[in-house]
């Protein structure tokens, strides 16, 4: 039985924050994750020295908190990102700050990282890892809205969660915080991310392999932006980059009342700004660097495309709003049987062909 079908109805007549909070709590009680299937051995990949079951992962934004992380792997997911979170508690925006827009299969949100600070995050991941808890966890690093200085905040938040994270994310790009997507510049970028690395490697002394430090950025950047992220990513030495956060940007098409909303615009609408940002960061780093490819993926087709235009991996966040946890699953087996009819005998060999 479908429960989200059966609740979808009940839900859009509340509030989307309320009813993203009754979906949070559905999954601490176990209502929500379906029977999971086994993964393809076709959508398997292997990153940063991680073995991903397969290349479908959560985007920051649902489990803030890190409250049902063991819980979203049983929705068959590859990986989770949990965060963002910052390094003291902050209300984030006023209410209202999530706007579904039905007739778009879209939403807008500003939150302004809305967080519960490190300490309750981290003693979550802590008692997961301790019971057992398996999965690859990213964990999506923000900056306080009254911080004055970006640096100190993104060490704090490496220096508390490097143990606990298979991989760091630095989030330079959501739309929402003051003054935050200026770190993506090429001098800024360069001097914060020097200094991530800097405090990585000290927080894992002696370690062969330090946990993964990545960069989440806007799908907003023009050419000459994209030029500067891949030129610092590049001569840094960092693992990896997330493309994109939400947009400001508002296509022609939009039709929803709430169109007009301040604040970021994630779904449907951004998948072809994502993807193609995506396949311009690629041929500027190509396998140099891996890219997550993120945004406006809802179909086994979206993220097939993702992979074609250079992501080693992908996420989804807002198509969940739409479609249910059952989505899941779809993407997955759709995936696997577009990789299989096109020949590819593994994940890999399909990322960025689009460009060769």
């Amino acid at each position: 039985m479908d429960l989200y079908a059966l609740a979808r109805p009940a839900l859009r007549r509340i509030s989307p924050e309320t009813a993203h909070g009754l979906a949070v709590r559905a999954l601490k009680l176990g209502l929500l994750p379906p029977p999971r299937e086994p993964d393809d051995p076709l959508l398997a990949t292997r990153l940063w020295g991680c073995d991903f079951p397969n290349p479908i992962g959560l985007a920051a934004g649902f489990d803030k908190h890190a409250e049902v992380v063991g819980a979203l792997f049983g929705l068959g997911f590859g990986f989770v990102e949990a965060g963002s979170v910052t390094p003291l508690p902050q209300p984030g925006n006023p209410r209202p700050r999530l706007f579904r827009l039905d007739e778009d299969a879209a939403v807008i949100n500003r939150f302004g990282f809305n967080s519960e600070g490190l300490a309750p995050f981290v003693a979550r991941l802590e008692r997961w890892r301790a019971s057992g808890g398996r999965g690859i966890v990213g964990v999506n690093l923000g900056k306080n809205k009254q911080s004055t200085d970006a640096q100190a905040d993104y060490a704090t938040g490496i220096r508390a969660t490097a143990r606990l994270a298979d991989y760091l994310v630095c989030n330079l790009s959501s739309p929402n915080t003051p003054g935050l997507r200026a770190l993506q510049a090429r001098a800024a970028m360069q001097d914060l991310v020097a200094h991530a690395i800097a405090v990585r490697n000290a927080a894992q002394p002696g370690s062969a392999r330090p946990t993964p430090l990545l960069v989440k950025i806007a799908p907003d950047l023009d050419d000459a932006g994209l030029e500067d992220v891949a030129a610092v990513a590049l001569a840094s030495g960092i693992d990896g980059i997330i493309i994109g956060n939400t947009t400001l940007s508002r296509p022609p098409s939009l039709r929803s009342r709430h169109c007009g909303e301040e604040g970021g615009l994630s779904g449907q609408p951004l998948y072809g700004l994502s993807t193609e940002r995506l396949g311009a960061l690629y041929r500027l780093v190509g396998r140099r660097i891996p890219l997550i490819g993120c945004g406006g993926v809802s179909s086994g087709a979206d993220a097939y495309g993702k992979i074609r235009a250079g992501a080693s991996l992908v996420q989804l966040y807002s198509a969940l709003v739409f479609h249910g946890p059952g989505l899941v699953a779809t993407v997955k087996r759709d995936l696997a049987a577009r990789l299989a009819a096109d020949g590819f005998r593994s994940l890999d060999d399909a990322v960025g062909i689009d460009h060769r």
